[in-house]
């Protein structure tokens, strides 16, 4: 029978109550009073969840994989519910599905918004909407290692020697993602001060930057970008959840510089230094190349926002980017590049050992010794197949809910990837707030699905398909 894990669900119902008592301490600071009871309910609510989660969530028995992942999807639900009371009890008036679309959307760090003026909204509010999007983040990344035992061997060794992790082990690495994640969103408002942007401002692009988020504390970006060099250091800061969340610490600390934990990294750096020069040589020539720039670290990295640029040569383009994604162990979504590298060559292998047969043709990835068996190659086509056939039903759906085919299929992509709609996309304008309540309980849905699809649909396939 599935039971719940709910002592790993209380953890994050704490961070929410400290989110909550930071808010209060804030919108005293400011004298900003019109929502503060708000932060009283949220931090009462998730103060006792919290504390009751932790009481019932032990069990004897040693938790298998299933449910692990009811917990995890359980959490996608519960948590934003939580999150939504500081939008449902505000001064606006918000109703409970917009309030929940707002939450679920920050937390799936996808960043649709049913404001229509951010510069309208309590600052105090504003700061629990970016905040959302970090718990969210940390939740993506402390759900991947809690189902750590579903990923294929080589995605383990990007992060440990150890063939199986048990409970110590992923006590030691949770530890390390919260301080990592931490000093990260630390080191990126730091950087944001000093190249002259606002405090405020700084602090919700940290909490935004760090997650892959889409909120912005300002209606556009210009209002906070204005210079070249501040366009050149938020693309930058954006590629830190493009890479490996591992990746510096590894670099820097660990003392066994296997190539292993590196080798995905790596052929990321490769990837982007390729398309960076394509985009310099072939598409710079009309535009700033550092606007393009900026565009094109927000979408590999799937965060998604952009300066208002006319570019519609390059919504496909950009469209492209954002479904192969980053890396394995970051917050951007996407189909992830390496498993797309990887397919890519077990094709042209394939192809080549056919037409030359007494040739042998080895599955190794680049900077590696590393090879990918038939099973992950199964695994990895199923992803594909998932996503195109989610892309498909969701696109129908929200055509059949009045909304134009093209604009319906660029909007189910970024809902699926979990990427903000914004003008290099086309969808710069579009109304989340007015939508048909169908429609917004539709997108709340693959937004999940969007976040959670490696965690659930996959295993499930390898469940049924993979016996072995």
């Amino acid at each position: 029978m599935l039971s719940l894990q709910l002592r790993y669900l209380s953890f994050f119902f704490g961070l929410i109550s400290i989110l909550s008592i930071f808010n209060i301490i804030y919108s005293y600071y400011l004298n900003l009073y019109l929502n503060l009871d708000t932060y009283y309910f949220s931090l009462i609510v998730s103060l006792i969840f919290s504390i009751l989660f932790f009481k019932i969530g032990t069990s004897e028995k040693k938790p298998n994989i299933y449910n692990k992942i009811l917990t995890v999807f359980f959490g996608y639900i519960l948590l934003p519910l939580i999150l939504s009371i500081p939008f449902y009890f505000s001064i606006y008036n918000f109703t409970f599905l917009n309030s929940f679309f707002e939450s679920i959307s920050g937390f799936t760090s996808t960043g649709f918004t049913i404001f229509e003026n951010i510069r309208h909204i309590d600052q105090s509010l504003i700061l629990w909407r970016s905040s959302i999007q970090w718990i969210g983040g940390l939740y993506f990344l402390f759900s991947i290692i809690f189902l750590i035992d579903i990923y294929d061997e080589s995605f383990k060794k990007t992060l440990t020697n150890y063939i199986s992790f048990d409970s110590s082990e992923i006590l030691k690495q949770a530890i390390k993602i919260f301080f990592l994640y931490s000093g990260l969103t630390l080191l990126i408002f730091i950087i944001l001060n000093i190249f002259s942007i606002r405090s405020f401002d700084s602090l919700n692009l940290a909490f935004t930057l760090i997650s892959s988020g889409g909120f912005l504390p300002v209606n556009e970006l210009s209002i906070i970008i204005k210079e070249n060099s501040q366009m050149v250091i938020l693309s930058i800061l954006m590629l830190i959840s493009f890479f490996s969340i591992f990746f510096t610490y590894n670099l820097v600390f660990s003392k066994n510089k296997s190539i292993n934990f590196f080798y995905e990294d790596l052929n990321l750096i490769v990837y982007l230094t390729i398309i960076i020069t394509i985009f310099f040589l072939f598409f710079s020539s009309n535009n700033n190349f550092f606007e393009s720039l900026l565009s094109l670290s927000s979408s590999v990295s799937n965060i998604g926002f952009s300066l208002e640029l006319d570019q519609p040569n390059l919504t496909f383009i950009f469209l492209i980017l954002v479904i192969i994604g980053g890396s394995f162990f970051s917050t951007s979504s996407g189909l992830r590049f390496i498993k797309i590298y990887s397919l890519f060559k077990y094709s042209i292998n394939q192809i080549l050992s056919f037409s030359r047969p007494k040739n042998i043709y080895m599955n190794k990835l680049l900077f590696t010794k590393i090879n990918f068996d038939f099973n992950e190659i199964n695994k990895y086509f199923l992803t594909i197949v998932i996503f195109i056939l989610s892309l498909f039903i969701l696109s129908s759906l929200l055509s059949l809910s009045g909304i134009e085919f093209e604009n319906a299929f660029k909007l189910a992509i970024l809902t699926l990837m979990n990427t903000v709609n914004s003008s290099i996309y086309g969808l710069a304008e579009f109304d989340f707030k007015n939508l048909h309540f169908l429609t917004k309980y539709t997108l709340i849905f693959f937004m999940i699905i969007g976040r959670i699809e490696l965690l659930t649909i996959l295993l499930l396939i390898k469940k049924f398909l993979f016996k072995n």
